[in-house]
């Protein structure tokens, strides 16, 4: 039972910093009705401006937040404005041509920072990185304690800026209907552009919690943007309390496939649920929720 009990701990711990990977895309998704497929490269980019941050001016990771999320916020203002904003004007035959343009987008982040870093496996190791604490028997490690939390003072704040501020209204309309928000005064050019911004930073966010716990290196985004996407569809696409269950549901399955099958199976069990839930509930976790 203790093994259970911590396996279930440790998979909602990761699940709570999947579900803000998986709130940046979906915030995307919902608004411009597409797959930011440079989701965790974008990710991976904030993870070295923490890593440099720490390494140059011992800035801690966690304080490398209030760096890294206004940084990614500018960087997915620019790429929306100036790269994918303008394909929206271009007639092609190709009718997802901003989905290649993010594809285009992921390389180049991965190759330049593999010009400036290199391919060498880099970490953060702060004073707390292998401390834990034990409640009842479960241990909790540090580092992924504070990370889930910060992941949950982050959603609330996104929830709030959403349901009660008029750019976070404005931003819930554009994803609901897109044509009758435009027909109501709202800017739907300048809406798509701090919502890719947002996606971004949340995303940040995530590399800055992750950062002393994994090994940096220029292509641990593509894993995580597999991870994203599979989030999103459990979630539904553009349900932001989707994302939440998505994110914890792959969590929890990731840690029970690596306690009770392999570590090297906890991938496989995460894409069967994806597969599974593609079967029978093709909707995700939008069906459930509204939001």
């Amino acid at each position: 039972m203790t093994v259970f009990l911590q396996t279930l701990v440790s998979g909602l711990l990761i699940g709570g910093i999947y579900a803000l990977i998986g709130m940046g895309m979906t915030l995307i998704m919902g608004v411009m009705g597409i797959i930011n497929l440079a989701h965790g490269q974008l990710m991976m980019v904030a993870m070295y401006i923490t890593y440099a941050a720490y390494t140059f001016f011992h800035l801690d990771p966690y304080l490398a937040l209030f760096v890294a999320m206004p940084g990614l916020f500018l960087l997915g203002c620019a790429i929306q404005k100036y790269l994918l904003n303008p394909l929206m004007d271009v007639e092609t035959i190709i009718p997802q041509n901003q989905v290649l343009m993010t594809v285009g987008i992921a390389i180049v982040l991965t190759e330049v920072a593999r010009f400036i870093f290199s391919s060498t496996y880099l970490s953060v190791r702060t004073g707390y990185s292998t401390k834990v604490f034990f409640l009842g028997g479960v241990s909790f490690n540090w580092p992924m304690t504070i990370a889930f939390l910060l992941a949950v003072a982050l959603t609330v704040a996104l929830f709030w800026f959403l349901l009660k501020t008029d750019l976070g209204r404005s931003i819930r309309a554009v994803a609901q209907d897109k044509e009758a928000a435009v027909l109501m005064g709202v800017n739907s050019r300048r809406i798509t552009i701090i919502t890719y911004g947002l996606g971004a930073g949340l995303v940040a966010a995530a590399g800055c919690l992750l950062i002393p716990i994994f090994y940096l290196f220029p292509d641990i985004g593509r894993p995580f943007t597999t991870k994203a996407f599979v989030i999103t569809i459990l979630g539904g696409m553009g349900s932001t309390v989707g994302a939440i269950f998505g994110g914890l549901t792959l969590g929890i399955a990731e840690s029970l496939g690596a306690t009770y099958i392999g570590m090297s199976y906890k991938e496989m069990v995460g894409l069967i649920i994806f597969l599974m839930v593609l079967i029978f509930l093709p909707g995700g976790l939008k069906r459930l929720t509204k939001v």
